[in-house]
Order: C-alpha cells, then sequence, then structure tokens
C-alpha cells in the first residue's frame, strides 16, 4: 500500500474502527453497513473495489495472499478496534475435477488469510482490548461435497479461533459466526433461479436465506461490550439449520399436519379435563376434612 488515505484520523474520534476484509459485495458489504449503522468507522480491503459503495465505508485495495502488503496496510491504520475476517469463498470443484494446487489456494484464502491479517493486526488489536470475529461456514461442521477444501478451511477456521482465544485472552477476545445459507448478488450460482432460491428457502427453519444485513449484526454483536464474557465461541447464524434428510425419506411418522395438530389438541384437552378433575377431587376432600 503505497500511503494512508487522508480521511483517517490521526487521533481517535471517540468511534471504534472496524476492518472488514472482503468486504465490498455481498456477505461483506452487509457486515460493513451493519458497523455503520453501530456508529462506528469502517474500513474495507479487498483486491477490487466495491460496485456499490457503502456510505461512510473506506475502501483501500488489498490483496490478502500477500503477507507483506498485509502488514503493510495494518501498520498504516491509526488503530484497530475490531477485526471482521470475511473474505472468502470457493467455486464450485469436485475434487478429482482439479489439482491439488487449485485446492490450496481456497484453503490459503479461507484459513492462511485470516491468520495472516489476525497476526498483521494483533499488537493494534491488543491496544485496544479489542475483537476479532471470523466469518466460518455450516461448509465446516457437515460434508461440503463441490467445496470440500473451503468446507475443511472453515472447519480449521473454528479450530484456529478456539487456540487464538486461549492465547490472545484476556487482551483480545476471538470469535466465529457460523454462517448458513445467505441471499447475496451471487446466489443464483448457487441455488439457481428465483424458483431455485425459492424451493431452498423452504428447506429453511426459519423460510428463508439470510440477508447480508443480518449477519453484520451478528458480527457487531460479538463485537461490542454485550459479549464482553464470549470468547472463544460459535455463533450459528443459520436460520435453524437444515432439516435431517432421512425425515422426509422415512415413510413412518407421516401424519399430515392437520392430522397432527387434532393429535395435540387433543391431546391438550385430556390434560386439562384430568387437572379439572384432580381439583374437584381435592376440593370434595377438603369439605370432607
Amino acid at each position: 500500500m503505497d500511503k494512508r488515505p487522508d480521511t483517517w484520523p490521526d487521533k481517535p474520534s471517540g468511534k471504534r474502527l472496524a476492518v472488514v476484509t472482503g468486504g465490498t459485495r455481498g456477505v461483506g458489504a452487509g457486515i460493513a453497513r451493519a458497523f455503520v449503522e453501530a456508529g462506528d468507522e469502517v474500513v474495507v480491503c479487498a483486491r477490487r473495489p466495491p460496485e456499490v459503495p457503502v456510505d461512510g465505508v473506506e475502501f483501500v485495495p488489498l490483496d490478502l495472499r500477500d503477507p507483506p502488503a498485509v502488514r503493510a496496510f495494518f501498520d498504516a491504520l491509526p488503530r484497530v478496534d475490531v477485526l471482521v475476517n470475511n473474505a472468502g469463498g470457493a467455486p464450485y470443484r469436485l475434487l478429482a475435477e482439479t489439482d491439488a494446487e487449485r485446492h490450496a489456494r481456497v484453503i490459503e484464502l479461507n484459513l492462511t488469510a485470516p491468520l495472516t491479517a489476525s497476526l498483521a493486526a494483533y499488537e493494534q488489536l491488543k491496544s485496544a482490548r479489542g475483537s476479532v470475529v471470523m466469518i466460518g461456514s455450516v461448509s465446516g461442521t457437515r460434508p461440503s461435497p463441490g467445496t470440500a477444501a473451503y468446507g475443511a478451511a472453515k472447519a480449521g477456521l473454528e479450530n484456529l479461533v478456539r487456540s487464538m482465544a486461549v492465547e490472545w485472552a484476556p487482551d483480545v477476545r476471538v470469535n466465529t459466526l457460523v454462517v448458513g445459507m445467505v441471499r447475496t448478488e451471487l446466489s443464483r450460482l448457487h441455488y439457481g433461479d428465483e424458483d431455485g432460491i425459492a424451493a431452498v428457502s423452504r428447506t429453511v427453519p426459519m423460510g428463508r436465506l439470510a440477508e447480508p444485513l443480518d449477519v453484520g449484526r451478528a458480527a457487531v454483536f460479538l463485537a461490542s461490550d454485550a459479549a464482553a464474557y464470549i470468547t472463544g465461541a460459535g455463533l450459528l447464524v443459520h436460520g435453524g439449520g437444515e432439516r435431517p434428510a432421512f425425515l422426509d425419506a422415512a415413510t413412518a411418522n407421516k401424519e399430515k399436519p392437520n392430522e397432527q395438530r387434532a393429535y395435540k389438541e387433543k391431546a391438550y384437552k385430556e390434560k386439562a379435563d384430568k387437572e379439572k378433575a384432580d381439583r374437584e377431587k381435592e376440593g370434595e376432600g377438603g369439605e370432607a376434612g
């Protein structure tokens, strides 16, 4: 990085400074927007500038896979209160359809780069008693066919967070947001057209995909004083997760919703009637005594 932008203050303004890697689109832009809403100064870094800039956000070009450039970027900042390691992702690619070097680049972006950025920001975070939020994924907790290297990297990221939290406590808190499916401008690449997105949304207990701002506000929480005792944790942001596939495949317990409702109503009425009878019986016993 050639020089520090003139818009960065030389002295603290009373606001926190939050750095969001890969914060130019999708989930990253939602995170940046959430920190702006919270009243923070926000700097985002990525290889390419945002197509739609977020008001109140400073952009700096940076390749997070270039450690010297990453260190120079953080050295130029006046302080760092919050680091959100969001940059990452992977194309759909079955393991045997490409070579190990390409899979290794996915791991480099999704695991090594967050470690590089965290180490580069450590001294500033320590001085500020700041917070690191890693953006993880449910792909790191279950099989991830087509994005296996990505899933492996996200699993490693969660373990890294737990170790980092122990080593850096009490000065720096480190947590993970374990994110499920999010609706972004790239959703069509993963889920298809609007019909495909709607069908996928119906598989989520909450009935929809997350919005980038949902993830952003969860990140703001983990970086806030409200989470002052939370470190080494993983917060699930997945709308309730995924319905187990075997439940739909099984032939048992297939009552229709109205039959299930009638059964519950009958059980509730029987319980209420029994409780009423017990109370009346107790009342009779009291009068006899």
